[in-house]
């Protein structure tokens, strides 16, 4: 077990002056404070102090309700006694390790992937393959041969918007990796806590949708309420593996805060974000485009960039002579901070001179003088 790089990184990146787009951190200002006091209001005289006591496991029941017309809309479909509730995705993907590796079993990532899901996995003690990725996400034909040569103990993706690339694979590829997962009998892990963060073009079906008995369907509220209610949801496959999670969550947590949960309830059952998440979306968006406005204007042709449709991130990659801990340190000294990309790589032999950079949680001014700093020590 290791310190998180990036809230090791964060630390640097909380002192004042310093602009961060390193974290992925939802902005404050489109967390619900208007309407939280009449949530409480609601909860309170609808459930009293069972808003207060211990709960199950499996979720707060009208939550899971709540869920079912929630998730259809990232076409996933699933019953209420389906849908299961841990603490934000991070605490299901600890569960997933506790119930599914042992040491040195083999698990298969995107390259590269979600640095949190590496830290989650890490204590189990696997080993870990990479599958090929290009500007759409990964490749099939990769993933498959992963699957001949290395029969990995499940795969694990987050196919939209993609953590830290912002890449979204598009559906005839969703439509191949769900084909090659039903073909070799793989579990899939699909990862997808952007989706509602979509600020142009057209939504895209899960791969739960169309490999159902093999994938697990993770998301999480975070995005889209408030990430300190740590509420995540989940849709395993039929069989035994959500009772397993189930039981493994008993021995961390018990269950996800009952209080956090009946706000979700309430939030979703409540038409709240069905309102509100027109004004997230409309607020993230001259982000995301004053950060590629800005990345085409100032830096330098040898450079490549993903241009993502929502999500908070965008992945941008130099040349190989660029040394980008040298231009880490260098935009610190300059109160700019990044994530450096080795740390998204769970094979750092596979690793390029590459960086994250979040937009959710600056102002466009911000993000164009930040982006500029950044060009400026490149060259230099």
């Amino acid at each position: 077990m290791a310190s998180s790089v990036i809230r090791e990184i964060l630390k640097q990146a909380s002192r004042p002056g310093m602009i961060s787009l390193a974290g992925g951190i939802p902005a404050p200002e489109t967390f619900p404070m208007d309407i939280l006091e009449e949530v409480f209001l609601k909860i309170i005289k609808r459930w009293g102090s069972s808003a207060f006591q211990y709960d199950l496991t499996e979720g707060f029941v009208p939550l899971r309700e709540a869920a079912v017309p929630y998730l259809s809309r990232y076409s996933v479909e699933a019953s209420t006694e389906e849908i299961f509730v841990s603490s934000g995705s991070q605490g299901l993907l600890d569960s997933l390790g506790k119930i599914l590796i042992s040491p040195g079993d083999i698990v298969a990532v995107e390259s590269p992937t979600y640095l949190g899901a590496i830290q989650a996995f890490n204590p189990y003690g696997p080993r870990y393959v990479e599958m090929e990725s290009d500007e759409n996400g990964a490749i099939p034909e990769s993933l498959e041969e992963v699957l001949i040569k290395n029969s990995p103990k499940f795969v694990y993706m987050v196919p939209t918007f993609q953590n830290p690339t912002g890449r979204t694979i598009p559906i005839e590829r969703r439509k191949a990796i769900a084909d090659i997962v039903i073909r070799y009998n793989a579990l899939l892990i699909e990862d997808d806590p952007y989706a509602a963060l979509r600020y142009q073009g057209k939504d895209v079906p899960s791969i739960k949708s169309m490999a159902p008995d093999h994938v697990l369907y993770a998301t999480t509220l975070s995005k889209v309420f408030a990430p300190g209610l740590r509420v995540g949801l989940f849709v395993p496959p039929s069989g035994e593996l959500g009772n397993w999670l189930v039981k493994a969550k008993q021995g961390t947590d018990l269950h996800t805060s009952t209080l956090s949960q009946a706000m979700a309830a309430v939030y979703l059952e409540g038409g709240y974000l069905e309102k509100r998440l027109p004004l997230i979306c409309n607020f993230y968006h001259p982000r995301l485009n004053a950060l590629l406005e800005a990345m085409d204007e100032y830096f330098p042709p040898d450079w490549n960039w993903s241009r993502p449709e929502g999500g908070m991130f965008l992945w941008a990659e130099g040349p190989d002579r660029t040394n980008i801990f040298e231009l880490y340190k260098k935009a610190l000294s300059c109160n700019v901070a990044f994530v450096p990309g080795e740390y998204f790589y769970a094979n750092s032999e596979n690793s390029r001179q590459a960086m994250r950079l979040n937009f959710t949680n600056a102002d466009p001014d911000t993000l164009q003088h930040a982006v500029k700093t950044l060009a400026s020590l490149i060259v230099n």
